[in-house]
């Protein structure tokens, strides 16, 4: 007995072949996408062909620029966007729900309070919640918790995104340091020495505006793209600059002006309000806000 063609399954895609598709588009080229998906460039090559072999049309155009979408490709794409959005929606919601502070949570933070300020208040979390394994994400770039980048992000804000809610710990202070020798100078005398800036990725930071406000454009004779770069900067004698207070007032640097407080953001613990009833996210924004209220002197520049 034969079976006839009509009652053989009809071939279909998965959920694998959006997101092999949105990676495609999201990158232009199948190595880009192969990055992104940690596959050999020649599967992504081999799953797109076989999408479009299911669907019967092209979803890419091939050309020098590399891959750009048809009109059936954008097609997919969007809703591809709209089912991770679904699948990250609801992976939140059910993260939400533990009741036992176990299992992994993701946290961001800057470089900065990376190496200067939090790696002490991980160990003593780790310590206090044995059963919760931390995934540190370090990045100057503002992660989106809704699409669950991270769990937790500890940033310095003046405006935290309406769409997370968390605690505010305390204003950051800033002062301007460089070498021993400046100790007690006037102001108007530092603005004729040489400064360190920060580049144009941190040229919305107060400390970035004070500076191209007050400082001679040619007395700024460095730029750097991190906070970081602008200590080591300071410690090699390369010029003055701003810098954190709870950096600054660790190195070995002299502080040559009183604390701005006018041009410090506050230090924030937020998280996605899906989250915030999780039980490993309460643990954690607990620890740390008190672990660094503590510190409240030194992130303020009031004293260490």
């Amino acid at each position: 007995m034969t079976v006839s063609e009509t009652t053989l399954p009809r071939p279909s895609t998965n959920w694998d072949d959006y997101r092999y598709v949105r990676a495609v588009a999201e990158t232009k080229s199948l190595v880009g996408a192969a990055e992104i998906l940690g596959v050999n460039h020649s599967t992504v090559f081999r799953r797109i062909n076989a999408v479009e072999e299911v669907l019967g049309a092209r979803l890419f155009e091939r050309g020098r620029g590399g891959y750009s979408l048809t009109a059936a490709g954008e097609e997919m794409v969007a809703l591809a966007a709209r089912m991770a959005d679904d699948i990250t929606g609801f992976e939140r919601r059910i993260a939400g729900r533990d009741v036992k502070p176990s299992g992994e949570l993701r946290v961001t933070t800057n470089d900065s309070m990376m190496a200067h300020l939090m790696m002490p208040v991980f160990s003593s979390f780790l310590d206090a919640c044995p059963d919760i394994r931390l995934d540190i994400v370090v990045s100057n770039a503002p992660l989106n918790l809704s699409k669950r980048d991270a769990d937790v992000a500890i940033r310095a804000t003046s405006s935290p995104p309406d769409t997370l809610v968390g605690r505010r710990v305390c204003t950051l202070g800033w002062a301007v340091y460089g070498p021993e020798r400046l100790r007690g100078a006037d102001m108007l005398d530092l603005f004729s020495e040489r400064w360190i800036g920060t580049g144009e990725n941190l040229g919305n930071i107060p400390s970035a505006r004070w500076l191209e406000r007050e400082v001679p454009t040619e007395r700024i004779v460095m730029r750097i793209n991190t906070i970081l770069g602008v200590a080591e900067a300071l410690q090699a004698s390369a010029g003055i600059g701003l810098l954190p207070c709870f950096i600054g007032d660790t190195l070995p640097l002299a502080r040559l002006s009183e604390t701005m407080p006018d041009i410090g953001a506050n230090i924030w613990l937020l998280t996605h309000p899906d989250l915030k009833q999780s039980a490993r996210v309460r643990a954690f924004m607990d620890h740390t806000w008190e672990a660094l209220t503590k510190q409240r002197p030194l992130l303020e520049g009031t004293g260490g």
